[in-house]
């Protein structure tokens, strides 16, 4: 039956029709993630600065931040002392 449906006018159309929808819903996802990711590490960037003005803290606290964060999500990279 398989046979059958591949040479039946249409399928092969339709099959590239459904692949390309899936590759744009793909990069559309990748596009997605990336964008939230760049707003998290803007955001905490920010918000370090703002607490280091606001305490007086200084260099250290973003090593402390950096060690405290990998340990609480090993598998997310960018959480260096440097990244942050």
């Amino acid at each position: 039956m398989g046979v059958e449906i591949i040479k039946q006018a249409g399928y092969t159309e339709f099959l590239n029709e459904l692949k390309e929808r899936i590759r744009i819903a793909q990069t559309k996802a990748v596009l997605s993630v990336n964008r939230e990711l760049i707003s998290l590490y803007w955001d905490i960037g920010k918000r370090i600065v703002v607490k280091q003005k606001e305490m007086g803290w200084g260099k250290g606290v973003v090593e402390q931040l950096a060690t405290d964060l990998r340990r609480e999500f090993p598998d997310v990279k960018g959480f260096s002392a440097r990244n942050l």
